[in-house]
């Protein structure tokens, strides 16, 4: 009987799990004209909480660099959500965790650091879209589990 039931997939809650912003050269910082390097680094994770429901989270870490490698700006967002998720065969679950949900994810997370950076004082910083799926076949390629991936 197990088997004829429908897969059930519904997000349960979508929050940011930690933000925080760092500026260490500020005030001085604002007064610089030289437009910062940004690296972006990105990590998914995913656990299950009870039976059926399960915690992802796209952790998107953004380092803006000036002059002579001073840090201008230091964000990291961790956007979580709770997923329920039931009558998914297991050689999928992964896959839909870290692909599907952080697809889901990585939207919210994005804002969060454009309007962070916003309100530190800056330029937003504007995040492209994110191929989950590209990333999690080069990590299973790789033999890795959930991890971190640097762009750009």
């Amino acid at each position: 009987m197990e088997q004829n039931e429908q897969p059930v997939f519904t997000i349960e809650k979508l929050y940011i799990k930690d933000l925080s912003i760092e500026v260490p050269g500020a005030p001085q910082v604002y007064l610089e004209r030289e437009t910062p390097s940004i690296n972006v680094e990105l990590s998914t994770g995913g656990n299950p909480l009870e039976e059926g429901f399960f915690e992802v989270t796209v952790t998107v870490t953004v380092t803006a660099k000036g002059a002579e490698d001073k840090t201008v700006f230091l964000v990291e967002v961790t956007q979580g959500g709770v997923f329920q998720i039931r009558n998914v065969p297991q050689e999928t679950m992964e896959a839909l965790l870290m692909v599907g949900c952080a697809n889901i994810l990585f939207p919210y997370a994005r804002e969060a650091v454009s309007d962070a950076v916003t309100r530190a004082g800056f330029q937003p910083v504007l995040l492209a879209p994110v191929n989950f799926e590209a990333m999690y076949a080069a990590r299973q390629q790789a033999g890795e589990g959930n991890g971190a991936t640097a762009i750009q």
